[in-house]
């Protein structure tokens, strides 16, 4: 999970990415950066850190040119370091830049092919440079002194033929342009916008969410579709194309439950209305397992889950309160790297009102359970407050299974969910009932918002990688690697 911007504009357009940035910011908070480009140079700050915190002033007065591209990245296995932050550069052909959200699954290929026989030199482990180098070549490969959109798609084409896994992309190209594209599965998102500048011609975003567009007065084109691109030269002309046969366009369902801000539209679908939807189902389960609950008040684990649990609350025609206090400058547990450092933060984060709790049986409301540690804070606060009873329930299904695509949520056996029922589940986090949304039910809550998307990635609930690459020995190296412990031996070492 990390959030991508592009620029071209008839102005300088630093200003423009850090205002876009500081939208993504719920995407990433582990690392951010910008680069742009104006009479053959680019400039390029990055840092670990918030936004606000990598970018000043006086790197805003120093990132000059009409186009540019930035990024915000959270926290992955092994990324303790300021070179992986983003956008990274290559200066053959051209000078290229790349900020981008996902992750390949095939990288040891691709970097035995780039090494070995495309004659590439790699500098990190980041699959993103590995990304970056593959469109570098095949661009090359075209031969065009100044490529234009024909060689530039040719490029994408022959990308995709190389790469699997999931990339929502901004490239910047020296001189020529931005292009954005998706992979074959469109698993995570990206979209294009414009604004009429005061000049003559518009400018052109390329973005994460919807929402950094309408936040910054650009009307949205388009969704870029799965396995399409997006060419923006320098001069303001934007073209499209898919570059590849028979997409199969499938968002990730997770962006729906928790990821995007829940003003944002992925692929068309309200986030707002699929969360509404997620409460509303949900409550009908309540409903069906237990008609004469004895439930006095539901209370969301703010912010993700809100909107669910008021329209939980609206059908069960239960009170709704927000019972916890939260402090707007802690970051988003679910993607910090250690599990002392995301318990410290949880109740830094949280503080309960004591007076929605007393004398009461509580219903807890959750977007998810990762961990399930969170969740056992939470009730404990709960309880301490004052709680008869508590309740737990899970606007999105048990979580067993490893994210491929670009969550670097946890190791499988760190899962809570992993080989556990939902009974031994609500006894480890201490619930007095916990409740899982039906997956069913959670895609048809994404799916009513746009009926043409037939399915969704939901590898994390089901186990079913759509990229059909994802064998035993690829999720137990990518065990190793995302557990706690190798996180605390890498950052010792």
């Amino acid at each position: 999970m990390c959030g991508v911007v592009g620029i071209v504009s008839q102005t300088e357009v630093s200003p423009l990415i850090y205002d876009a940035l500081t939208i993504l910011q719920h995407r990433g908070q582990d690392a951010a950066g910008i680069a742009t480009s104006t009479n053959n140079r680019f400039f390029i700050r990055k840092q670990l850190g918030l936004v606000r915190d990598v970018i000043r002033n006086q790197h805003i007065l120093t990132l000059r040119g009409q186009m540019g591209i930035g990024h915000v990245r959270y926290p992955t296995a092994g990324s303790e370091d300021r070179e992986l932050a983003q956008p990274m550069y290559v200066n053959s052909p051209f000078g290229i830049s790349i900020s981008h959200n996902g992750n390949l699954t095939n990288i040891e290929e691709l970097r035995e092919t780039l090494v070995n026989k495309d004659l590439r030199h790699l500098n990190t482990d980041s699959d993103s440079e590995v990304l970056l180098n593959v469109f570098a070549h095949e661009l090359q490969k075209q031969g065009s002194v100044k490529p234009r959109s024909k060689e530039i798609f040719a490029a994408v084409r022959s990308l995709h033929k190389r790469v699997r896994g999931a990339y929502s992309v901004v490239i910047m190209i020296n001189g020529i342009g931005i292009v954005g594209f998706r992979d074959p599965f469109g698993i995570r998102p990206l979209i294009v916008g414009s604004k009429e500048n005061d000049l003559i011609g518009k400018d052109y975003m390329i973005a994460s969410e919807s929402t950094v567009l309408d936040s910054l007065g650009y009307e949205i084109i388009d969704d870029i579709p799965a396995g399409s691109a997006v060419f923006i030269s320098a001069e303001g002309e934007i073209e499209s194309e898919s570059c590849i046969n028979n997409p199969i366009p499938t968002p990730c369902i997770f962006e729906y439950v928790y990821l995007a801000r829940p003003d944002a539209k992925i692929d068309k679908i309200s986030v707002h209305k699929s969360r509404l939807r997620m409460g509303e189902y949900l409550a009908n389960k309540i409903m069906d397992q237990r008609p004469e609950h004895d439930i006095d008040v539901v209370i969301p684990i703010p912010d993700s889950s809100t909107t669910s649990a008021l329209q939980l609350a609206t059908t069960l025609g239960v009170k709704y309160r927000e019972g916890f206090v939260k402090n707007r400058y802690i970051g988003r547990t679910f993607i910090m790297p250690f599990q002392e450092k995301r318990e410290k933060s949880v109740k830094q984060k949280l503080n309960p009102i004591d007076l929605e709790f007393q004398d009461k049986v509580v219903l807890l409301v959750d977007d998810s359970i990762v961990r399930g540690t969170t969740s056992r804070q939470i009730i404990e606060m709960a309880r301490s407050s004052g709680a008869k009873k508590v309740y737990f329930a899970s606007a999105a299904p048990p979580i067993r299974y490893q994210n491929v695509y670009g969550i670097d949520m946890a190791a499988t056996t760190e899962l809570v969910a992993h080989k556990r029922s939902e009974e031994e589940i609500e006894e480890f986090i201490k619930a007095d009932w916990l409740i899982y949304q039906n997956l069913e039910d959670l895609i048809m809550a994404a799916q009513k918002g746009n009926e043409d998307i037939k399915q969704f990635e939901c590898s994390i609930f089901n186990g079913k990688y759509v990229t059909d690459d994802i064998d035993d020995k690829y999720l137990k190296n990518l065990e190793d690697v995302r557990n706690d412990k190798s996180k605390i031996s890498r950052q010792i070492n």
